[in-house]
């Protein structure tokens, strides 16, 4: 069968046995290649999958667009909620009621941040109640029950069953004389988000007991949405906004958490930047492996220049050679890395387990566990950058292979 002649050299010399300690040079190069593009793909696996954990518990909490009035109250939540309906990508909305509160156990009190929301409606709206022992539907009009955030929950040291006393401090004034409202509340289910900031501020009431205790009357804090394209947000906010009055206010997701997810998309871009220097060092460690095997070739070059092989074929002979140590050692390390990045949540507990210490503190990074998320765009940008690297590497040493003159190069043979 017909084979390219600089091809089938450059492969021979590839797996030739002769030279062992040219053979391990370059052995050494594919390893370090491929470590660094495990590396690379492994630290961008992660920052995109605690990017998609945030922005998963984030919007499982809150809506994908929010609309409520300047003056902090919505009277006819009805006609926006039906009017909102009828938008495209609008597949859900639900009321809220928020505000400040306390809660006391005991005499241990805790700030939180309470949702009054209305149970049957809820369940069209963020994805909570898969994380939730219990469910919104025990929330009963009249009832008082309450739904806790599971850290909130062991802060206070109650559990499902046992009652909390509530204290609201609204259209309190110090100088009213008048006391804080007192509810007693009884603990109907608890969630965990695997995030602090909600896990250990937030408890749910059924709409109607929120607008008692806070003297509401009918009046919401807003109308959650929920989209069936998270990205058509802004638009969709336009829209609403152009529709309504101008007291409405209009707010979406990509602007409730810009400048986090902002901050997270630059660190994940410096990250980057940061390890191909990595791999560029790996790369280029392939100049000094190419120059020893050109020196160890010499011989070799004189005797297929003699034989009538151009200047051209000896250089494209060892860029073949090059290339051959820069796609395996990218091949391993973008199946490693992958490997690893598709089995991260079971890698790291057992890290864990191992060195007794936790690798991620929920008060630094909001969330507990740590999960990957591969972008197929990443690992060809990756793997062409390294392939890339590992050509310009190689194109001096191939060089100057082709400008040995043989009758130099056999003097002393």
């Amino acid at each position: 069968m017909f084979k390219p002649l600089e091809a089938f050299l450059g492969f021979r010399y590839t797996r030739s046995r002769r030279g062992t300690y040219v053979s391990f040079i370059a052995l050494a190069s594919m390893i370090g290649l491929a470590i660094s593009v495990l590396v690379l793909i492994t630290v961008l696996s992660i920052m995109n999958g605690f990017e998609q954990a945030l922005r998963e518990r984030i919007l499982g909490m809150l809506s994908h667009v929010t609309v409520s009035s300047e003056m902090g109250e919505v009277n006819d939540w009805q006609t926006i909620r039906d009017t909102a309906l009828e938008f495209p990508h609008v597949k859900g909305a639900a009321p809220f009621i928020h505000q400040q509160i306390m809660l006391n156990v005991d005499g241990e009190v805790r700030g939180v941040s309470l949702q009054g929301v209305m149970p049957e409606l809820q369940t069209t709206i963020g994805t909570i109640e898969e994380h939730m022992t219990g469910s919104f539907k025990d929330l009963k009009e009249g009832e008082n029950g309450i739904i806790l955030g599971q850290t909130l929950a062991k802060d206070l040291g109650v559990k499902i069953g046992e009652d909390v006393i509530a204290i609201s401090l609204r259209s309190l004034s110090l100088d009213s004389g008048e006391v804080p409202t007192l509810q007693e509340f009884k603990v109907v289910g608890t969630f965990k988000l695997d995030m602090k900031i909600y896990d250990s501020t937030m408890a749910f009431i059924h709409i109607k007991d929120a607008a008692t205790m806070l003297e509401m009357g009918n009046t919401v804090t807003g109308v959650r949405l929920q989209l069936d394209d998270m990205f058509q947000a802004p638009a969709v906010s336009d829209m609403i906004y152009e529709l309504f009055d101008p007291g409405i206010w209009v707010t979406n997701w990509t602007l409730q958490n810009k400048n986090f997810f902002k901050a997270i998309q630059t660190q994940k871009t410096m990250f980057f930047f940061i390890l191909i220097m990595l791999v560029a060092v790996a790369a280029f460690n392939l100049v000094s492996t190419m120059i020893m095997v050109v020196t160890n070739k010499n011989a070799d070059i004189a005797i297929l220049r003699t034989m009538g092989l151009s200047p051209g074929g000896v250089m494209r002979t060892f860029l073949v050679q090059g290339s051959l140590i820069g796609v395996i050692g990218t091949s391993v390390g973008v199946i490693l890395g992958v490997a690893i990045a598709l089995n991260i949540e079971t890698i790291v507990p057992l890290i864990e387990s191992v060195l007794g210490v936790p690798l991620v503190s929920e008060d630094a990074y909001f969330i507990s566990k740590i999960k990957g998320a591969i972008q197929w765009g990443d690992i060809v940008l990756i793997a062409g950058s390294t392939l890339f690297l590992s050509l310009i590497a190689t194109l001096y040493p191939s060089w100057k292979a082709s400008k040995v003159q043989p009758a130099e190069a056999l003097r002393y043979e």
